[in-house]
């Protein structure tokens, strides 16, 4: 479907500009929010559990189970920019009607982590590198900006679907032009990667899991906390 050209450039701008809004998302935050849902709330993120909870999250980095083999994370909470976080509902809503449903491994991710991260894995084919200049990140992951997320895809009843890797397998299995492997494995990541398309999320070519969300150049690399578990 073509759209008119006045609704196609509005949606070509938001697409490229969802830093410049920070819209009203008190609503999407907790009743009573500390001052690490404050922060990300004032900064235009939102939890993404709150607009579909449906979204089942498996937050690698608030366990021992990465590849750090640590506990990075205070909780396995979820963020995002507002506007990545509303695509990904519509991932979701597309994702159920075929009885699927996405599963979250990463979301926003503060700077800190990131150089945390680079000091175990020096390799930019699977880290951004952190840059800083005058204590100010200048150069990181987009996951730095809210607008990354890692996924995969879970069944019916929660079960993750069979892919060509585990998360955070920082091996050639894990890239999106590896043609061995299982097929089935291969087909689910191809599904994932068609519906995250249709939103507006790009894979990378290292990684099955990652897609960076159309925009990420306007927003910020942000160094706010998470917040605890609820």
């Amino acid at each position: 479907m073509t759209l008119p050209r006045r609704f196609a450039s509005w949606a070509i701008l938001m697409a490229i500009l969802p830093c410049l809004f920070v819209p009203d998302t008190t609503r999407a935050a907790d009743p009573a929010p500390g001052p690490e849902i404050s922060a990300l709330t004032r900064a235009g993120l939102v939890e993404v559990t709150a607009l579909d909870p449906t979204i089942r999250l498996d937050m690698r980095y608030a366990t021992t189970n990465n590849f750090t083999g640590r506990v990075v994370y205070p909780s396995g909470r979820c963020f995002l920019r507002q506007e990545a976080a509303a695509r990904l509902a519509a991932v979701q809503a597309d994702l159920r009607a075929r009885g699927l449903g996405l599963v979250l491994y990463d979301c926003y991710r503060p700077f800190s982590v990131q150089k945390t991260f680079w000091e175990a894995t020096p390799d930019k084919g699977y880290v951004g590198r952190p840059v800083e200049e005058g204590g100010k990140p200048v150069s990181g992951s987009k996951h730095n900006r809210g607008m990354a997320v890692d996924a995969g895809l879970v069944d019916a009843t929660g079960r993750p679907l069979p892919m060509p890797t585990d998360f955070d397998d920082f091996s050639a299995r894990a890239s999106r032009h590896f043609t061995g492997g299982d097929p089935t494995a291969a087909a689910n990541s191809r599904l994932l990667a068609e519906v995250m398309a249709r939103q507006g999320f790009r894979p990378i070519s290292s990684e099955w899991w990652h897609f960076d969300a159309d925009g990420w150049k306007a927003c910020p690399l942000l160094d706010l906390p998470l917040p605890p578990e609820k």
